[in-house]
């Protein structure tokens, strides 16, 4: 393996050092890694990038596949890229003592949307095969949670939230064995779904939080027996039941021989630190706060992007902008629409965004703080196609214009899924980011490697930090909080 990847390079293992797991996520988009700290982030996958993040010191390495943004054929064969890219690496890593086991995680959305049972089936694929795929979509800082096998956000069945309408992965069960039926068209019955319900693990968790017990081993045996492929669907509604689980995980996996564990997991972020056993967070949110970019006269100016558009994210837009320190400029989508269907856009376009480059450039020289969002509401679209190459170049113009502006910025938060992975892969460029952790509650804090071109800039060098928002993520007031913070306006209670 090349342990020289300029990647990572003050983060690789010493010659003698192994990994005792290695926890390698396929993340659907790049806010996943929103429950856990210190690892790196891939935005492209060659073999090298690959090798590099594997020789890196954390138990965890993130593939940011975005494959929410594609249609099913570009899904499956993106995957099955990652993992056939994977395969030779994670044999010649066990073989060379870098790691002793790995084990493979779909991540996926806590609200039940992607492309499922697509991107098991392709790990599983180029991998596998596993003995049980474990469904474990509790995101605990999100409100969501499993009882009695019927996925709930905030205490409502899912299926009864907007999620549940979203145009391409709508559906009509929160009952996750119902809802596999439903997304499988019935290759899979509700009935061959297998559950780990709420009495299993509630007595788990309270072994775990005695320091072991029957409960610990009922959960081990049920898990070692499973095979065949089994779907199970993961009760769980508070952290106990993740840290059982995930113990549970890790003592048979590295009970067993070297290689892979039989388990692969289709899971939201919640369940991945009590996998990866992680210690606290080394940088609160001031510490994190503090890595804003500064130069002789000061702190540097932020910019915030806002690309979703579920309702909590127009509510959280509306709060932010009742702030006098920010200033909207607006990205219509019909006008954007018209245009991409028109006879000129690779001409048009540009025109469009030298103007809004110019508004936030007067943002900036005033003092306030940009927010550059798509104006509210969903356009309908004929077919899902034409709505992703909708989103695809709503994305790509704000990742243009913010980084125009980035080596002038000080931090950035991007808001949205796929803005935030356009915004990392295709505007800024970048082959990987490492993950400081949270400023609040599932919003994770990156920072752009030192060499790169944003990096570069009068800062002395210094990385970039970027908060990276889901869409579907805080209250009303989140996204001002979190600006609030990176501004210094708040201090810890």
């Amino acid at each position: 393996m090349d342990s020289s990847s300029a990647l990572f390079p003050r983060a690789a293992l010493s010659p003698r050092e192994t990994i005792p797991l290695k926890i390698v996520v396929i993340d659907d988009d790049p806010t996943g890694s929103q429950t856990v700290h210190g690892c790196p982030l891939l935005l492209r996958w060659e073999a090298a990038d690959l090798a590099a993040a594997l020789r890196h010191p954390s138990p965890l390495m993130f593939v940011l596949a975005n494959t929410r943004a594609l249609a099913p054929a570009e899904a499956r064969h993106r995957v099955g890229q990652i993992a056939a890219a994977l395969a030779p690496l994670l044999a010649e890593a066990v073989e060379q003592g870098v790691c002793r086991h790995w084990l493979m995680v779909s991540r996926g959305d806590s609200t039940l949307r992607g492309h499922f049972p697509l991107e098991v089936e392709a790990i599983s694929t180029g991998l596998g095969p596993f003995g049980a795929t474990l469904l474990v979509p509790a995101f605990l800082e999100g409100g969501r949670t499993t009882v009695a096998g019927m996925h709930q956000l905030d205490g409502r069945p899912v299926h009864e939230t907007a999620f549940a309408r979203d145009r391409l992965f709508g559906f009509g069960s929160s009952y996750l064995p119902q809802w596999v039926e439903e997304k499988t068209a019935g290759r899979m019955a509700a009935d061959q779904v297998q559950r780990l319900d709420l009495e299993l693990m509630e007595a788990a968790a309270v072994a775990w939080e005695q320091g072991g017990g029957p409960g610990m081993d009922r959960l081990e045996a049920r898990l070692a027996a499973l095979g065949g492929g089994a779907v199970v669907a993961v009760d769980a509604e508070r952290p106990g039941h993740l840290a059982a689980l995930g113990t549970a995980i890790r003592q048979l996996t590295l009970a067993g021989p070297p290689g892979p564990s039989p388990w692969l997991f289709h899971s939201a972020a919640s369940v991945l630190g009590a996998l990866a056993a992680l210690p606290p967070q080394p940088l609160g949110p001031p510490e994190l706060a503090g890595l804003r970019r500064r130069g002789p006269a000061g702190a540097w100016p932020g910019l915030v992007l806002v690309g979703s558009h579920v309702p909590l994210a127009d509510a959280q837009l509306e709060y932010l902008l009742a702030d006098p320190g920010c200033v909207g400029v607006e990205l219509p989508v019909a006008k954007v629409h018209r245009l991409l269907e028109g006879p000129l856009p690779d001409l048009l376009l540009p025109s469009l965004e030298a103007a809004w480059l110019e508004q936030l450039t007067a943002v900036l020289a005033s003092g306030r703080t940009p927010v550059l969002h798509t104006s509210r509401g969903e356009l309908v679209c004929r077919h899902a196609a034409e709505r992703r190459a909708l989103g695809q170049a709503l994305a790509t113009t704000m990742a243009r214009l913010a980084a125009a502006l980035a080596p002038q910025l000080g931090y950035l938060i991007s808001k949205g899924g796929i803005t935030s992975h356009v915004l990392l892969a295709e505007g800024l460029q970048l082959a990987a980011v490492e993950l400081q952790g949270q400023v609040l509650p599932g919003l994770s804090l990156v920072l752009t490697p030192a060499g790169s071109a944003v990096a570069a800039a009068e800062s002395g060098a210094a990385p970039l930090p970027i908060l990276t928002f889901p869409g579907n993520l805080g209250q009303a007031d989140t996204l001002r909080l979190a600006w609030q913070w990176m501004e210094g306006q708040l201090s810890p209670r």
